[in-house]
Protein backbone atom coordinates (compact mmCIF):
# COMPACT_ATOMS: atom_id res chain seq x y z
CA UNK A 1 0.00 0.00 0.00
CA UNK A 2 2.00 3.62 -0.83
CA UNK A 3 0.89 6.35 0.74
CA UNK A 4 1.47 9.73 0.78
CA UNK A 5 3.22 11.93 3.58
CA UNK A 6 3.56 15.24 4.16
CA UNK A 7 6.53 15.95 6.28
CA UNK A 8 6.13 19.66 7.50
CA UNK A 9 3.31 20.79 9.32
CA UNK A 10 -0.09 22.01 7.60
CA UNK A 11 -1.01 25.49 8.30
CA UNK A 12 -4.24 27.32 8.20
CA UNK A 13 -6.21 30.45 9.36
CA UNK A 14 -9.77 30.72 9.58
CA UNK A 15 -12.13 33.85 10.37
CA UNK A 16 -14.64 34.19 13.60
CA UNK A 17 -17.50 33.42 10.96
CA UNK A 18 -15.21 30.00 9.48
CA UNK A 19 -13.97 31.37 6.40
CA UNK A 20 -10.78 30.01 4.94
CA UNK A 21 -8.11 33.19 4.92
CA UNK A 22 -4.49 31.47 4.13
CA UNK A 23 -3.95 27.86 3.75
CA UNK A 24 -0.93 26.01 2.61
CA UNK A 25 -1.08 24.15 -0.75
CA UNK A 26 -2.23 20.57 0.55
CA UNK A 27 -5.16 22.24 2.49
CA UNK A 28 -5.97 24.94 -0.35
CA UNK A 29 -6.16 21.67 -2.89
CA UNK A 30 -8.62 19.56 -0.63
CA UNK A 31 -10.36 22.85 -0.10
CA UNK A 32 -10.76 23.92 -3.90
CA UNK A 33 -11.18 19.74 -4.66
CA UNK A 34 -14.69 20.24 -2.60
CA UNK A 35 -15.91 23.42 -4.73
CA UNK A 36 -14.44 25.97 -2.65
CA UNK A 37 -11.97 28.14 -2.19
CA UNK A 38 -10.05 30.99 0.18
CA UNK A 39 -11.89 33.41 1.59
CA UNK A 40 -15.51 31.12 1.77
CA UNK A 41 -16.55 28.74 4.08
CA UNK A 42 -14.38 26.02 4.73
CA UNK A 43 -15.54 22.93 3.30
CA UNK A 44 -13.98 20.11 4.66
CA UNK A 45 -16.18 19.00 7.92
CA UNK A 46 -14.26 17.47 9.97
CA UNK A 47 -11.71 20.61 10.18
CA UNK A 48 -14.56 23.22 10.44
CA UNK A 49 -16.06 21.50 13.27
CA UNK A 50 -12.82 21.25 15.50
CA UNK A 51 -12.31 24.88 14.44
CA UNK A 52 -15.53 26.24 15.91
CA UNK A 53 -14.77 23.86 18.50
CA UNK A 54 -11.74 25.69 19.40
CA UNK A 55 -13.54 28.92 18.63
CA UNK A 56 -16.30 28.31 20.77
CA UNK A 57 -14.11 27.13 24.48
CA UNK A 58 -11.14 29.35 23.52
CA UNK A 59 -8.86 26.47 23.73
CA UNK A 60 -6.58 24.36 22.22
CA UNK A 61 -8.27 21.39 20.68
CA UNK A 62 -6.33 18.41 19.00
CA UNK A 63 -7.95 15.71 18.08
CA UNK A 64 -7.86 13.00 14.73
CA UNK A 65 -9.43 13.32 11.36
CA UNK A 66 -10.15 11.14 8.36
CA UNK A 67 -11.16 13.32 5.39
CA UNK A 68 -12.03 11.66 2.32
CA UNK A 69 -10.71 13.07 -1.20
CA UNK A 70 -11.10 11.57 -4.60
CA UNK A 71 -7.71 9.97 -4.57
CA UNK A 72 -8.95 8.19 -1.26
CA UNK A 73 -8.43 8.64 2.52
CA UNK A 74 -6.54 11.40 4.31
CA UNK A 75 -5.85 10.85 7.94
CA UNK A 76 -4.55 13.99 9.81
CA UNK A 77 -4.06 14.99 13.61
CA UNK A 78 -5.30 18.47 13.39
CA UNK A 79 -4.39 21.35 16.22
CA UNK A 80 -6.67 23.81 16.18
CA UNK A 81 -5.81 27.54 18.19
CA UNK A 82 -8.06 30.54 18.93
CA UNK A 83 -5.84 33.47 17.85
CA UNK A 84 -7.40 37.13 17.85
CA UNK A 85 -10.40 36.73 16.14
CA UNK A 86 -10.29 33.95 14.40
CA UNK A 87 -8.71 30.36 14.49
CA UNK A 88 -5.84 28.60 13.37
CA UNK A 89 -5.07 24.81 12.08
CA UNK A 90 -2.04 23.04 12.37
CA UNK A 91 -2.09 19.47 10.80
CA UNK A 92 1.40 17.87 12.23
CA UNK A 93 0.48 14.70 10.72
CA UNK A 94 -0.81 14.22 7.23
CA UNK A 95 -1.06 10.96 5.50
CA UNK A 96 -2.99 9.86 1.56
CA UNK A 97 -4.31 6.21 1.28
CA UNK A 98 -6.37 4.32 -0.61
CA UNK A 99 -10.07 4.79 0.76
CA UNK A 100 -10.95 2.42 3.54
CA UNK A 101 -13.51 -0.24 3.07
CA UNK A 102 -14.71 1.01 6.61
CA UNK A 103 -16.87 3.40 7.84
CA UNK A 104 -15.33 6.32 9.13
CA UNK A 105 -17.66 6.63 12.17
CA UNK A 106 -17.23 5.48 16.10
CA UNK A 107 -17.93 1.87 15.21
CA UNK A 108 -15.10 1.82 12.65
CA UNK A 109 -12.63 4.01 14.80
CA UNK A 110 -10.65 0.84 15.23
CA UNK A 111 -10.63 -0.09 11.85
CA UNK A 112 -9.20 3.22 10.60
CA UNK A 113 -6.56 3.10 12.82
CA UNK A 114 -5.48 -0.14 11.79
CA UNK A 115 -5.18 1.24 8.23
CA UNK A 116 -3.13 4.06 9.13
CA UNK A 117 0.29 2.69 8.07
CA UNK A 118 1.48 -0.37 6.84
CA UNK A 119 2.37 -3.00 9.32
CA UNK A 120 -0.21 -3.74 12.43
CA UNK A 121 -1.61 -1.08 14.77
CA UNK A 122 -0.76 0.17 18.34
CA UNK A 123 -1.59 2.16 20.86
CA UNK A 124 -0.04 3.36 24.11
CA UNK A 125 -0.51 5.74 26.75
CA UNK A 126 1.77 8.52 28.45
CA UNK A 127 2.56 5.46 31.22
CA UNK A 128 3.54 3.41 27.85
CA UNK A 129 1.28 0.78 28.74
CA UNK A 130 -0.48 -0.82 25.46
CA UNK A 131 -3.78 -0.02 25.09
CA UNK A 132 -5.00 -1.24 21.51
CA UNK A 133 -3.24 -3.95 19.31
CA UNK A 134 -4.66 -4.23 16.11
CA UNK A 135 -4.07 -5.68 12.31
CA UNK A 136 -3.08 -4.08 9.26
CA UNK A 137 -3.38 -4.83 5.65
CA UNK A 138 -1.78 -7.31 3.57
CA UNK A 139 0.78 -9.80 4.85
CA UNK A 140 2.95 -7.12 7.07
CA UNK A 141 -0.40 -6.64 8.97
CA UNK A 142 -1.36 -9.79 10.34
CA UNK A 143 -0.11 -9.39 13.42
CA UNK A 144 2.50 -11.25 14.88
CA UNK A 145 2.05 -15.07 16.81
CA UNK A 146 2.90 -12.84 20.21
CA UNK A 147 1.33 -9.74 20.50
CA UNK A 148 1.65 -7.06 23.24
CA UNK A 149 -0.68 -7.74 25.73
CA UNK A 150 -3.38 -4.16 26.36
CA UNK A 151 -2.12 -3.55 29.72
CA UNK A 152 1.38 -4.43 29.44
CA UNK A 153 4.80 -2.26 29.05
CA UNK A 154 6.07 -0.91 25.66
CA UNK A 155 9.27 -1.59 26.86
CA UNK A 156 8.35 -5.43 27.59
CA UNK A 157 7.48 -5.85 23.74
CA UNK A 158 9.67 -3.72 22.04
CA UNK A 159 13.68 -2.57 23.11
CA UNK A 160 14.52 0.58 20.99
CA UNK A 161 17.55 0.71 18.82
CA UNK A 162 19.58 4.39 17.78
CA UNK A 163 19.64 5.18 13.92
CA UNK A 164 23.60 5.66 12.38
CA UNK A 165 23.69 8.62 14.17
CA UNK A 166 23.04 7.14 17.60
CA UNK A 167 19.31 9.27 17.25
CA UNK A 168 16.02 7.57 18.54
CA UNK A 169 13.00 9.52 16.74
CA UNK A 170 10.24 7.69 19.29
CA UNK A 171 12.14 9.52 22.45
CA UNK A 172 12.53 12.65 20.53
CA UNK A 173 9.02 12.64 19.42
CA UNK A 174 7.92 11.75 22.63
CA UNK A 175 9.95 14.78 24.08
CA UNK A 176 8.50 17.24 21.88
CA UNK A 177 4.98 15.61 21.59
CA UNK A 178 5.64 15.07 18.16
CA UNK A 179 5.00 12.50 15.37
CA UNK A 180 8.09 10.23 14.91
CA UNK A 181 8.78 7.73 11.51
CA UNK A 182 10.73 4.53 11.11
CA UNK A 183 12.05 4.35 14.79
CA UNK A 184 14.13 1.32 15.09
CA UNK A 185 13.18 -1.29 17.27
CA UNK A 186 13.55 -5.32 17.88
CA UNK A 187 11.72 -7.96 20.00
CA UNK A 188 12.60 -7.57 23.51
CA UNK A 189 14.35 -11.20 24.19
CA UNK A 190 14.50 -12.04 20.49
CA UNK A 191 17.11 -9.11 18.51
CA UNK A 192 16.10 -11.03 15.40
CA UNK A 193 12.60 -9.92 14.79
CA UNK A 194 12.90 -6.41 13.81
CA UNK A 195 10.69 -3.48 13.05
CA UNK A 196 10.26 -0.40 11.61
CA UNK A 197 7.89 2.16 14.41
CA UNK A 198 5.92 5.07 13.10
CA UNK A 199 3.09 7.21 15.28
CA UNK A 200 1.64 9.93 15.98
CA UNK A 201 0.45 12.49 19.28
CA UNK A 202 -3.18 11.92 20.93
CA UNK A 203 -4.20 14.77 22.61
CA UNK A 204 -7.36 15.39 24.92
CA UNK A 205 -9.65 18.16 24.43
CA UNK A 206 -7.72 20.32 27.02
CA UNK A 207 -4.28 19.52 24.74
CA UNK A 208 -2.95 17.51 27.27
CA UNK A 209 -0.77 14.32 25.79
CA UNK A 210 -3.05 11.16 25.97
CA UNK A 211 -0.14 8.78 24.11
CA UNK A 212 0.61 7.51 20.87
CA UNK A 213 -1.07 5.44 17.93
CA UNK A 214 0.97 3.92 15.66
CA UNK A 215 1.93 1.20 13.13
CA UNK A 216 4.75 -1.86 13.50
CA UNK A 217 6.44 -2.70 10.25
CA UNK A 218 8.30 -6.45 10.10
CA UNK A 219 11.66 -6.04 8.58
CA UNK A 220 12.74 -9.42 9.77
CA UNK A 221 10.80 -12.76 10.74
CA UNK A 222 13.25 -15.12 12.30
CA UNK A 223 11.91 -18.97 13.67
CA UNK A 224 10.86 -19.20 17.04
CA UNK A 225 12.43 -22.03 18.97
CA UNK A 226 10.34 -24.61 20.02
CA UNK A 227 9.54 -25.30 23.38
CA UNK A 228 12.01 -27.62 25.85
CA UNK A 229 9.68 -30.81 26.00
CA UNK A 230 10.55 -31.22 29.90
CA UNK A 231 10.17 -27.04 30.52
CA UNK A 232 7.57 -26.46 32.95
CA UNK A 233 4.61 -24.45 31.94
CA UNK A 234 3.05 -21.68 34.80
CA UNK A 235 0.22 -19.79 34.16
CA UNK A 236 0.35 -17.00 37.09
CA UNK A 237 -2.98 -15.54 38.22
CA UNK A 238 -2.06 -12.64 36.52
CA UNK A 239 -3.32 -14.00 33.34
CA UNK A 240 -6.80 -13.14 34.33
CA UNK A 241 -5.83 -9.42 35.51
CA UNK A 242 -4.89 -9.34 31.63
CA UNK A 243 -7.69 -10.71 30.14
CA UNK A 244 -9.80 -8.40 32.45
CA UNK A 245 -7.98 -5.41 31.12
CA UNK A 246 -8.19 -6.69 27.55
CA UNK A 247 -12.33 -6.92 28.47
CA UNK A 248 -12.26 -3.07 30.08
CA UNK A 249 -9.84 -0.73 28.04
CA UNK A 250 -11.36 -0.65 24.82
CA UNK A 251 -14.59 -0.55 25.80
CA UNK A 252 -13.95 2.64 28.10
CA UNK A 253 -12.19 4.65 25.38
CA UNK A 254 -14.99 4.14 23.21
CA UNK A 255 -17.34 5.51 26.48
CA UNK A 256 -14.65 8.76 27.09
CA UNK A 257 -14.58 9.37 23.40
CA UNK A 258 -18.17 9.16 22.95
CA UNK A 259 -18.53 11.02 25.74
CA UNK A 260 -16.22 13.89 25.26
CA UNK A 261 -18.18 14.18 21.40
CA UNK A 262 -20.89 14.75 23.34
CA UNK A 263 -19.83 17.11 25.92
CA UNK A 264 -18.15 19.23 23.02
CA UNK A 265 -21.22 19.45 21.20
CA UNK A 266 -19.83 18.29 17.92
CA UNK A 267 -22.94 17.30 16.23
CA UNK A 268 -24.95 20.03 17.42
CA UNK A 269 -26.11 22.20 20.58
CA UNK A 270 -27.09 20.32 23.55
CA UNK A 271 -28.93 21.38 26.93
CA UNK A 272 -26.12 22.50 29.02
CA UNK A 273 -27.12 19.68 32.28
CA UNK A 274 -27.05 16.96 29.21
CA UNK A 275 -23.51 18.09 28.17
CA UNK A 276 -22.25 18.58 31.84
CA UNK A 277 -23.68 14.74 32.13
CA UNK A 278 -21.27 13.88 29.19
CA UNK A 279 -18.54 15.26 30.91
CA UNK A 280 -18.59 13.60 34.48
CA UNK A 281 -19.19 10.34 32.11
CA UNK A 282 -15.60 10.86 30.71
CA UNK A 283 -13.85 11.82 33.58
CA UNK A 284 -15.50 9.06 35.59
CA UNK A 285 -14.37 6.78 32.38
CA UNK A 286 -10.59 8.25 32.63
CA UNK A 287 -10.59 7.14 36.31
CA UNK A 288 -11.71 4.02 35.69
CA UNK A 289 -9.12 4.08 33.08
CA UNK A 290 -6.37 4.82 35.21
CA UNK A 291 -7.31 2.44 37.74
CA UNK A 292 -6.95 -0.63 35.07
CA UNK A 293 -3.56 0.86 34.01
CA UNK A 294 -2.56 0.79 38.27
CA UNK A 295 -3.89 -2.90 38.05
CA UNK A 296 -1.77 -3.70 35.28
CA UNK A 297 1.44 -2.51 36.50
CA UNK A 298 0.57 -4.23 40.40
CA UNK A 299 0.18 -7.30 38.33
CA UNK A 300 4.06 -6.91 36.44
CA UNK A 301 5.31 -5.85 39.29
CA UNK A 302 4.11 -8.54 41.90
CA UNK A 303 5.09 -11.15 39.74
CA UNK A 304 7.68 -13.53 40.47
CA UNK A 305 9.60 -12.98 37.08
CA UNK A 306 9.67 -8.78 36.99
CA UNK A 307 13.10 -7.22 36.23
CA UNK A 308 14.03 -3.93 35.30
CA UNK A 309 16.57 -2.39 32.54
CA UNK A 310 19.79 -0.74 34.10
CA UNK A 311 20.24 2.37 31.81
CA UNK A 312 21.91 5.39 32.26
CA UNK A 313 19.75 8.18 32.42
CA UNK A 314 19.75 11.98 33.41
CA UNK A 315 17.50 12.20 37.14
CA UNK A 316 17.14 16.22 35.22
CA UNK A 317 16.61 15.60 32.19
CA UNK A 318 13.89 12.96 33.03
CA UNK A 319 12.16 15.53 35.65
CA UNK A 320 12.09 18.39 33.21
CA UNK A 321 10.06 15.83 31.18
CA UNK A 322 7.60 14.72 33.89
CA UNK A 323 7.18 18.29 34.40
CA UNK A 324 6.29 18.55 30.65
CA UNK A 325 3.83 16.11 30.96
CA UNK A 326 1.76 17.86 33.46
CA UNK A 327 2.12 21.17 32.59
CA UNK A 328 -1.63 21.40 31.59
CA UNK A 329 -2.68 20.16 34.63
CA UNK A 330 -1.03 22.20 36.52
CA UNK A 331 -1.56 24.70 34.72
CA UNK A 332 -5.78 24.17 35.15
CA UNK A 333 -5.12 24.45 39.07
CA UNK A 334 -2.77 27.78 38.77
CA UNK A 335 0.35 25.88 40.05
CA UNK A 336 3.55 26.80 39.05
CA UNK A 337 5.97 23.55 37.92
CA UNK A 338 9.82 24.73 38.77
CA UNK A 339 11.42 22.00 37.09
CA UNK A 340 15.59 21.56 36.82
CA UNK A 341 17.05 24.53 34.65
CA UNK A 342 18.48 23.02 31.22
CA UNK A 343 22.16 23.07 32.09
CA UNK A 344 21.30 20.75 35.12
CA UNK A 345 22.23 17.74 34.64
CA UNK A 346 22.51 14.32 37.12
CA UNK A 347 23.36 10.88 35.65
CA UNK A 348 22.17 7.82 37.33
CA UNK A 349 21.44 4.06 37.00
CA UNK A 350 17.63 2.86 36.09
CA UNK A 351 14.97 2.30 33.62
CA UNK A 352 14.34 5.54 31.55
CA UNK A 353 10.23 4.54 31.10
CA UNK A 354 10.13 3.20 34.46
CA UNK A 355 11.85 6.63 36.23
CA UNK A 356 9.82 8.72 33.92
CA UNK A 357 6.56 6.57 35.38
CA UNK A 358 7.66 7.37 38.93
CA UNK A 359 8.39 11.34 38.58
CA UNK A 360 4.84 11.55 36.37
CA UNK A 361 3.22 9.58 39.57
CA UNK A 362 5.00 11.40 42.42
CA UNK A 363 4.95 15.13 40.31
CA UNK A 364 0.63 14.51 39.46
CA UNK A 365 -0.05 13.97 43.05
CA UNK A 366 1.94 17.26 44.28
CA UNK A 367 -0.44 19.16 41.80
CA UNK A 368 -3.37 17.17 43.25
CA UNK A 369 -3.10 18.20 46.16
CA UNK A 370 -1.29 21.45 46.65
CA UNK A 371 -3.44 24.49 47.09
CA UNK A 372 -3.82 26.69 43.72
CA UNK A 373 -1.70 29.54 43.26
CA UNK A 374 1.72 27.58 44.56
CA UNK A 375 4.38 26.46 43.08
CA UNK A 376 6.16 22.53 43.30
CA UNK A 377 9.45 22.82 42.21
CA UNK A 378 11.77 19.41 40.86
CA UNK A 379 15.29 19.64 42.17
CA UNK A 380 18.62 17.60 41.93
CA UNK A 381 21.18 16.28 43.88
CA UNK A 382 24.15 13.85 44.56
CA UNK A 383 25.14 12.23 48.07
CA UNK A 384 27.18 9.32 49.23
CA UNK A 385 27.04 7.80 45.89
CA UNK A 386 23.34 8.14 45.27
CA UNK A 387 21.68 10.61 42.72
CA UNK A 388 18.66 12.14 44.02
CA UNK A 389 15.16 14.16 42.70
CA UNK A 390 13.48 15.50 44.88
CA UNK A 391 9.65 16.79 43.95
CA UNK A 392 8.56 19.60 47.04
CA UNK A 393 5.02 21.31 46.95
CA UNK A 394 3.75 23.54 49.07
CA UNK A 395 0.74 21.45 50.40
CA UNK A 396 0.06 20.06 54.24
CA UNK A 397 2.78 17.70 53.69
CA UNK A 398 2.53 14.13 55.24
CA UNK A 399 2.80 13.45 58.79
CA UNK A 400 5.68 11.62 60.17
CA UNK A 401 3.20 8.72 61.07
CA UNK A 402 1.44 8.75 58.10
CA UNK A 403 5.37 8.39 55.84
CA UNK A 404 5.48 4.76 55.66
CA UNK A 405 1.82 3.77 55.40
CA UNK A 406 1.41 5.82 52.12
CA UNK A 407 3.12 3.62 50.35
CA UNK A 408 1.11 0.48 51.03
CA UNK A 409 -1.27 -0.91 48.54
CA UNK A 410 -4.98 1.43 48.11
CA UNK A 411 -3.74 3.44 50.55
CA UNK A 412 -4.36 7.17 50.67
CA UNK A 413 -5.22 8.69 54.14
CA UNK A 414 -8.33 9.21 54.30
CA UNK A 415 -8.93 10.83 51.39
CA UNK A 416 -12.24 10.60 49.82
CA UNK A 417 -12.09 12.23 46.01
CA UNK A 418 -12.00 10.45 43.08
CA UNK A 419 -8.15 11.67 42.19
CA UNK A 420 -6.67 7.99 42.81
CA UNK A 421 -6.35 4.18 43.41
CA UNK A 422 -4.09 4.40 46.55
CA UNK A 423 -1.97 2.13 44.30
CA UNK A 424 0.66 4.94 43.06
CA UNK A 425 3.00 5.40 45.63
CA UNK A 426 2.94 1.34 46.27
CA UNK A 427 3.95 0.99 42.37
CA UNK A 428 6.36 3.84 42.20
CA UNK A 429 8.45 2.69 45.45
CA UNK A 430 8.61 -0.89 44.31
CA UNK A 431 9.92 -0.10 40.82
CA UNK A 432 12.35 2.24 42.53
CA UNK A 433 13.93 -0.58 45.05
CA UNK A 434 13.34 -2.91 41.69
CA UNK A 435 16.48 -0.62 40.18
CA UNK A 436 18.42 -0.03 43.46
CA UNK A 437 17.06 3.28 44.74
CA UNK A 438 14.08 3.88 47.48
CA UNK A 439 10.65 6.84 47.96
CA UNK A 440 11.60 8.41 50.81
CA UNK A 441 9.48 11.51 52.14
CA UNK A 442 11.17 14.54 53.67
CA UNK A 443 9.93 17.67 54.95
CA UNK A 444 8.28 19.03 58.02
CA UNK A 445 4.87 18.32 59.10
CA UNK A 446 2.46 21.33 57.52
CA UNK A 447 5.37 22.93 55.51
CA UNK A 448 4.74 21.08 52.54
CA UNK A 449 5.91 17.27 51.46
CA UNK A 450 9.10 16.41 50.09
CA UNK A 451 8.84 12.93 47.71
CA UNK A 452 12.43 11.81 47.30
CA UNK A 453 13.46 8.97 44.52
CA UNK A 454 17.03 7.89 44.79
CA UNK A 455 18.82 5.62 42.18
CA UNK A 456 22.65 4.59 42.14
CA UNK A 457 24.62 7.22 40.79
CA UNK A 458 26.12 6.36 37.11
Amino acid sequence: MTMAVHPAIVRATLSSDGRLLSADAPLLALQQEAGADLGVALAVPQLAAIARLAGRLGVMVSRPVVAAAERGDIDMWVRARPEGDGVSLSIIDWRERPASAFPADAGGRDADLAALGEGWAWQIDTQLCFQLVLPGQGADGALPPDPPVPGSRFSTYFQLQPDEDGDMAMLRGFAQRRAFRDQQAVRAGDPGRAFLLSAYPTFDLGGQLTGYRGTAFPQERAVVAPLVDDAPLTLYPGDFSRRLDRSLRQPLGRIIANADTISAQLEGPLRPDYAGYASDIAAAGRHLLALVDDLADLQAIDRPDFSVVAEDIDLADLGRRAAGLLSVKALDKQIALMPPPADVSLMATGEFRRVLQILVNLIGNAVRYSPEGTQVRIATEWENGQARIAVIDQGPGVALADRERIFEKFERLGRDDAGGSGLGLYISRRLARAMGGDIIIGGAPGEGARFILTLPAA
